[in-house]
């Protein structure tokens, strides 16, 4: 197996493992682990080597990997970062979900970001996240539970009984949403069914208290198109690019500070304690460089990029492009830029991506907003106003963005591992 397959082999599984921020920074940690990289706890004091690698969580859902540089102290070497985010828009179960209607057993769901809803309807659904409960010992303890067979589904409305439902009907999150997940003859017990999970999958329980629980599809990631050009797949938005960071930290080979920063609540404006809005990364250099004007000669030293999927050309609506900035899939990862700064990329650190990029033949294309439209946003612009750091975000284009099945280019995802890793190894940035 060439290396190409190998690596969309293990993209999939990764996708496949990580149905919630929670799982995706379990199977991130995982591999850094097996990398040679230390956990850290927050909690505890750090004695920290040169050249050592290091990796430290939060709330489960955010995690920041970095390598000390070897030869050179961290205000002389500053960090190669890369950033990207764990969560995606989704369906989350609300506190008291139970709602037993006409003998059947349903959930209720709240939408959880931008969620492209009309996709979720008539899908094989299951639930994963973390469960927080009082075991056996009566100790209060989480764990990640997944689901992994399909239990829910939201039927659509059979178009006999909506003769409008092709005709732009409007989707109601309150009504429309609840998934079926069976029949019943009275109103079932919705920590009941998570404490026998939770035992067989070994825990002890007894009794479960509360839940960050998502519903997904249960669809695998898959290769599509006739010569295989694309991907398919839940979460692309945002995990694409934490496995491109991971993939590009792994593989980098060098003495200088690097640093790979993957938060949580991007889809709801990150503005959370593991968010990107919120203090970890900060808190994280106080940490490795307590006096002030070390850490700013380290940071005036460093360079982010912030990896978040660009919006691809639909070539049945590219009306809704510029028709100069229209990036299409597997021509090249895309430059994203906003004059308002809703991206943080400025020419300078543009153009360090594209030399980078031609150092490998890698082609680079540019994504500009219609002047008549509104502009989304990254964790760039906020990570760089938060510690003061020159940022890029760039992104591979996809298509089907916030869908529940989305798409992207399979050359891009190669490409751009091989420009960060590039990134990675810079003396100088």
């Amino acid at each position: 197996m060439n290396k190409r397959n190998k690596t969309l082999k293990q993209l999939i599984s990764f996708l496949n493992a990580s149905p919630t921020p929670f799982h995706a920074v379990q199977q991130m940690t995982s591999c850094l682990v097996e990398s040679g990289y230390k956990v850290l706890n927050e909690e505890d004091s750090w004695q920290l080597e040169a050249g050592g690698r290091y990796v430290v969580t939060r709330n489960d859902s955010s995690i920041i990997a970095w390598k000390m540089p070897q030869d050179r102290s961290l205000s002389e070497s500053g960090f190669r970062m890369l950033g990207a985010h764990t969560d995606s828009p989704c369906l989350r179960v609300k506190p008291n979900p139970e709602v037993h209607k006409h003998g059947y057993y349903q959930l209720g769901v709240e939408v959880y970001g931008g969620v492209l809803l009309a996709p979720w309807f008539d899908r094989d659904l299951s639930l994963a996240g973390r469960v927080s409960f009082i075991n056996d010992e009566g100790e209060l303890v989480s764990a990640l539970i997944n689901f992994e067979s399909p239990i829910a589904v939201i039927p659509s409305l059979a178009i006999h009984l909506d003769r409008e439902a092709n005709s732009g009907r409007a989707i109601n999150a309150q009504t429309f949403l609840p998934p079926l997940l069976g029949q019943s003859d009275k109103k079932p017990d919705f920590r009941a069914l998570l404490k026998v999970q939770l035992e067989k999958s070994g825990e002890s329980v007894s009794r479960v208290l509360d839940y960050e629980l998502s519903l997904y599809d249960t669809q695998s990631a898959a290769l599509i198109g006739l010569e295989q050009e694309f991907l398919a797949s839940a979460r692309l938005d945002n995990l694409l690019s934490c496995f491109m960071g991971l993939e590009a930290l792994l593989e980098s080979d060098s003495g200088e500070g690097a640093l790979l920063v993957c938060t949580d609540h991007e889809e709801v404006g990150s503005m959370s304690a593991a968010g990107a809005q919120g203090p970890m990364l900060e808190q994280l250099f106080e940490r490795l460089q307590p006096d002030a004007e070390s850490r700013s000669r380290m940071l005036a030293r460093s360079m982010m990029i912030s990896a978040d999927n660009a919006h691809g050309i639909h070539p049945n609506f590219a009306d809704k492009h510029d028709a100069n900035h229209g990036p299409i899939l597997n021509q090249g990862p895309v430059i994203k830029i906003n004059a308002n700064q809703r991206y943080a990329t400025s020419d300078i650190t543009s153009s360090k991506f594209r030399m980078l990029a031609a150092l490998d033949s890698v082609p680079v294309q540019e994504f500009v907003v219609r002047s008549d439209m509104g502009c989304g946003s990254t964790i760039g612009p906020i990570t760089s106003a938060e510690i003061g750091v020159k940022t890029l975000d760039i992104g591979v284009p996809q298509l089907a963005m916030h869908s529940i099945r989305e798409l992207a280019g399979t050359e891009d995802l190669v490409n751009t591992i091989r420009v960060f890793n590039r990134f990675f190894e810079l003396k100088q940035v």
